[in-house]
């Protein structure tokens, strides 16, 4: 139990180390970044509530980027490797091929949730901004300051440790620019727009910690699916089966659970006699519950309906939807294993 331990942890170290210092993350982090800012701008010309559209415009932007960074960090750890015969000197040695899928899912989740946490307070920084509902509103001013300050320090910080030791840029302004953005966004409230004091609680909404947290778990899904799909594909196919997975599972309610409820419909509705168009109904019956079945349904995590609606977040639901991920997580990458198996890599 103690070699497989060290076995994953030295695996999943090494996936951490690797992707976190690819070039991509940190160019995928700043064209999110840029997004989640201009969301706050591009909100304020609508004629009902300029923050609902912010919200879905920025929590939309770092749920498309993480998926984007899935597909690449795993087809980057995992399908490059057996390409390249660098997985057979790993798998050479006693290490089993479910501990190598499993450290790879590890150190490609970690680096995910890393830069969901950079994104997700770059959003939480603007949010205390709040949008321009019309030129007299004022600008956040201790917002301004420290979020820029903290994003200059992180670039200062990378530029500095890669010139002077050879550390990898992206990797240090990613790990630099989240201590420091949680830095800023508990600054920011401390003060109101004016720099007065205020109590913590005036902006603080810990619902969107809870809409934060419920997205990681969906992102760990999705991560799951893109490891399942580069042990047989490469870097475009794995991109086009993690982004078709998740644009099925935010429309299986649509696609396949609401057909569900219309053929139960029609199905008690017809008399008898028409066996072939019953046939035919049932066959589709059958194919939408399968297919609502094994699609992971990514719109459960989605929470930022429940946000723009001012709905309060219950915490049963999080004991239904977190188990539902375990479960899901455990059941892909199983799927995972089992193609790893059977995959020549010699």
């Amino acid at each position: 139990m103690l070699g497989f331990l060290e076995q994953l942890g030295a695996i999943a170290r090494t996936t951490f180390i690797e992707s976190i210092r690819q070039p991509v993350v940190l160019v995928v982090l700043v064209a999110a970044t840029i997004f989640v800012i201009l969301s706050n701008p591009f909100s304020g010309y609508t004629m009902e509530d300029d923050q609902r559209l912010f919200i879905d415009l920025a929590l939309s932007t770092v749920f498309i980027a993480e998926v984007i960074l899935a597909a690449f960090l795993a087809t980057s750890v995992l399908s490059r490797e057996v390409e390249n015969r660098t997985a057979l000197t790993v798998l050479s040695k006693p290490v089993a091929r479910p501990t190598f899928i499993l450290g790879k899912y590890l150190g490609v989740a970690a680096t995910l949730l890393a830069a969901l946490a950079f994104l997700a307070l770059v959003f939480l920084l603007v949010e205390v901004h709040g949008t321009m509902q019309t030129v007299r509103t004022p600008y956040h001013q201790p917002v301004i300051t420290f979020g820029v300050s903290s994003l200059v320090l992180a670039l200062l910080a990378g530029t500095a440790a890669n010139y002077l030791y050879g550390w990898a840029f992206p990797s240090t302004v990613v790990l630099t620019g989240i201590p420091l953005l949680l830095l800023a966004y508990v600054l920011s409230l401390l003060f109101a727009h004016d720099w007065a004091p205020q109590a913590i609680g005036t902006k603080f909404r810990p619902e969107f910690l809870l809409a934060i947290g419920s997205l990681a778990m969906g992102l760990l899904m999705l991560v799951a699916v893109a490891i399942a799909a580069s042990t047989r594909l490469g870097q475009l196919p794995t991109l086009v089966v993690t982004v078709t997975v998740f644009l099925l599972g935010l429309l299986s309610d649509w696609l396949f659970g609401r057909t569900i409820i219309r053929l139960d419909a029609e199905l008690a509705a017809r008399p008898p006699g028409e066996g072939s168009l019953l046939d035919g109904a049932r066959l589709l019956h059958g194919f939408c519950r399968v297919m609502y079945s094994i699609v992971p349904d990514f719109q459960v995590f989605w929470l930022a309906d429940a946000l723009t609606q001012k709905r309060t977040i219950p915490a049963d639901y999080f004991a239904v939807t977190l188990p539902y991920g375990v479960m899901m997580i455990v059941a892909i990458l199983s799927i995972a294993t089992i193609l790893f198996q059977r995959r020549e890599i010699s």
